[in-house]
């Protein structure tokens, strides 16, 4: 399960109320109007997107086994938590409305920090559209929901996600151990990013 960034800040009260109701309704217009809420509706495609190993391997805080069951028992849970300003769920849509990736984001509003797990469907992989993707939802990430540090997780082994981490210009942070739902861990890699570097990188571009 995800576990807040190693650095540790502290959100005022009125920070932290205003990330909450950021995540509860959240301004999704950055996304172009490709990504929406995940919804009960969403769950057979959602299903179909995770089943493919090539999509959900390397990802440690998925419902498994995968079946229609487990990913809308996931979409309720997501949506508890957004009513409470602690998570969301989008799915994000191609040009014919299916479903070609998902976002979770996990927030701790007390500590204006954030954390992001997703991925995009294989025929969609490899063609440079997942680094621009990520830094638009970390761009979100900062700017939207309001957060103010962002910490992600790779496997060790997923070079591909290792690559588009340091593309966006996260400083490794070494490793950390991820809690998968079975109670079993997975060593991962590690990298965090502030809002104020994200900001001055942006600058820089």
């Amino acid at each position: 399960m995800s576990a807040p960034p190693k650095t540790v800040l502290t959100a005022s009260p009125e920070e932290s109320a205003a990330i909450r109701a950021a995540v509860r309704t959240p301004d999704l217009s950055a996304f172009g109007g490709l990504a929406v809420i995940a919804t009960a509706g969403h769950a057979p495609a959602l299903t179909d997107l995770l089943a493919d190993p090539a999509v959900s391997d390397s990802i440690y805080d998925l419902p498994r086994p995968i079946t229609e069951a487990s990913v809308s028992a996931w979409i309720a849970e997501a949506e508890d938590l957004r009513q409470r300003g602690e998570a969301l769920l989008l799915v994000t849509l191609d040009d014919q409305g299916g479903v070609a990736g998902y976002s979770r984001f996990t927030v701790w509003p007390e500590r204006a920090s954030a954390e992001i797990a997703g991925a995009r469907r294989a025929d969609l992989q490899g063609g440079g559209g997942g680094t621009s993707g990520a830094a638009r939802s970390f761009d979100w990430m900062f700017e939207s929901l309001g957060a103010r540090l962002i910490g992600v997780t790779a496997a060790r082994d997923n070079v591909r996600s290792a690559r588009v981490i340091e593309a966006a210009g996260f400083s490794a942070m070494g490793e950390r151990d991820s809690l998968r739902r079975d109670g079993t861990l997975r060593p991962s890699s590690y990298w965090e990013m502030t809002r104020q570097a994200w900001r001055a990188r942006k600058l820089r571009a």
